[in-house]
């Protein structure tokens, strides 16, 4: 279908349980995936991205996308190993280039990655969602982690909630919730403790927003030349959540720290990954209007939404459903895609997933997922919701020759 987005799927490689072949007969074309067994900062070999390439070409599919090469912590901290890190990150964008594969997605989030309370949040229908409760992080930070400080990111209500909570788990109950929040990091396991957090948590002891993104800008004017020559398109994913955790500073959440970081350099090889999901936990994001003003530097699409309830809960909805107006956004893109097009754009087109997906029918009986939220059934739903929404608009547009 010429006019519409490129469907992908994320896989997370061979020991992923969605195997290439299933991936195919959702009607994907392509893949999001990465080499998840190279340690952080270590640059990529050549033949292992090679390979890694290969094997998918060889199901009938094409990675599209890396997701992700990680951003070691030094470099965010501008301490310890960071040059070397840095050069490591230089090098593997320049092989991923000479491996043909065009975007690479990559996070800027210090310490933690996205962050959930709730893996089986179960819903009326039955289906199971991921989900995040303030509460439930507070009693983390306040009982487990015992930050110095924790309190003040939390109300006077949450704070009493977050003790009720705590009092009555149970032992192993409080050790799933430790273990989850320190292991959610995607298609990776680092085996973090909590003395281990605490010890991350003192590097950025000194470093504020502002520094952070200092430290990004030095980042990205190392790295976007080097993509530039490669053929790599660099696309930068949100904050997940948006706002801080753990007293840490969060730079890429709203629509203003996207466009200051696509002005620190302003080369069209330093984009966005445009996450929903990530954007619209924030009610203050508008995210039809972020795709018509920044539109063309988007570099990958991820499409999912959430549901937000009182007190800063959120979960994740059907990709149709909850707080985001989808059909807003989709069209948003489209009409992106082909102001692209008319300008002779060889990356006209765009390439979305749909992120995340609820647990629902036979996904409750294969082998857990490599990630929490990358279920197959509940994933193939959304793609197969957002293709249809996709050739609906693309026809009232007048787009609709396939």
């Amino acid at each position: 279908m010429q006019n519409l987005m490129e469907d992908a799927m994320r896989w997370f490689g061979p020991s992923d349980s969605v195997s290439l072949a299933e991936i195919r007969q959702t009607g994907a074309r392509a893949v999001f995936s990465a080499l998840h067994d190279m340690p952080y900062g270590e640059a990529w070999p050549a033949e292992l991205i090679a390979r890694r390439r290969d094997e998918i070409a060889a199901a009938g599919l094409t990675w599209r996308v890396v997701e992700s090469v990680p951003v070691h912590e030094s470099i965010k901290t501008r301490t310890g190993d960071f040059v070397r890190h840095i050069e490591n990150y230089r090098l593997t964008l320049e092989r991923i280039g000479a491996a043909g594969i065009g975007v690479v997605i990559y996070n800027f989030m210090p310490v933690m990655d996205w962050v959930r309370t709730d893996l089986h949040h179960r819903l009326p229908d039955g289906t199971e969602a991921l989900r995040y409760d303030p509460v439930k992080f507070a009693a983390f930070d306040l009982f487990a982690l015992g930050r110095p400080g924790a309190e003040k990111d939390f109300t006077a209500a949450q704070q009493a909630e977050a003790k009720a909570f705590w009092t009555a788990q149970s032992e192993k109950a409080r050790n799933e919730l430790v273990a989850q929040t320190l292991d959610l990091f995607p298609g990776v396991r680092l085996g973090l403790t909590l003395d281990g957090l605490r010890a991350m948590l003192a590097c950025y002891a000194a470093i504020d927003s502002r520094q952070l993104k200092e430290n990004l800008q030095r980042f990205l004017a190392a790295i976007v030349p080097t993509a530039e020559a490669a053929g790599v398109r660099l696309a930068i994913h949100p904050d997940d959540p948006p706002f801080s955790v753990l007293g840490l500073p969060r730079i890429v959440s709203t629509e203003g720290d996207l466009g200051e970081i696509l002005a620190m350099v302003d080369r069209p090889a330093s984009g966005l990954c445009y996450c929903t999901g990530s954007l619209s936990v924030r009610a203050d994001n508008d995210l039809a209007g972020i795709v018509q003003r920044l539109g063309p530097r988007i570099n990958a699409v991820h499409l999912r939404s959430v549901q937000r309830e009182a007190n800063g809960v959120f979960y994740e909805a059907n990709h149709l459903e909850g707080s985001v107006d989808m059909p807003a956004v989709v069209r948003a893109l489209l009409e992106e895609q082909a102001t692209r097009r008319r300008a002779g754009r060889r990356d006209w087109q765009l390439t979305l997933r749909p992120d995340h997906g609820h647990v629902m029918l036979d996904d409750f009986t294969r082998p857990a997922p490599a990630c929490p939220g990358y279920s197959l059934i509940g994933r193939l739903r959304g793609l197969a919701e957002l293709r249809g929404l996709q050739l609906g608009i693309s026809r009232s547009l007048g787009a609709g020759e396939t």
